[in-house]
């Protein structure tokens, strides 16, 4: 990623909210992009709900709201997109993440 100067973030501790607390266990995202996208990479000869489940659960716990699940253990490479209107994410915070992402 840092050939195609895509800003990353590696096994990125991610804090977990729950009923407006912040709580002391976490979730750890294979990679955080743009600092607000969640990128989990697996190898499965297939991609279930518990993989789904994973990163809609990532994207509910945090405060961001898109997520890509990529899966390269397949014939050919799968991927699903994951968009989650956060309750606990800004209008400012939605638009700076959008022209950060834009550069």
């Amino acid at each position: 990623m840092s050939l195609r100067a895509v800003p990353f973030v590696r096994e990125m501790e991610l804090p977990v909210h729950y009923k407006g607390l912040s709580l002391p266990c976490g979730y750890r995202a294979d990679f955080v992009c743009f600092e607000g996208v969640i990128v989990e990479l697996k190898a499965l000869r297939a991609l279930s709900g518990v993989e789904e489940s994973q990163i809609l659960n990532y994207l509910k716990a945090t405060t961001l709201e898109r997520g890509l699940l990529i899966n390269f253990g397949a014939r050919s490479l799968q991927f699903k997109r994951f968009i989650f209107n956060n309750p606990r994410t800004t209008a400012d915070d939605r638009e700076t993440s959008s022209t950060d992402c834009a550069d």
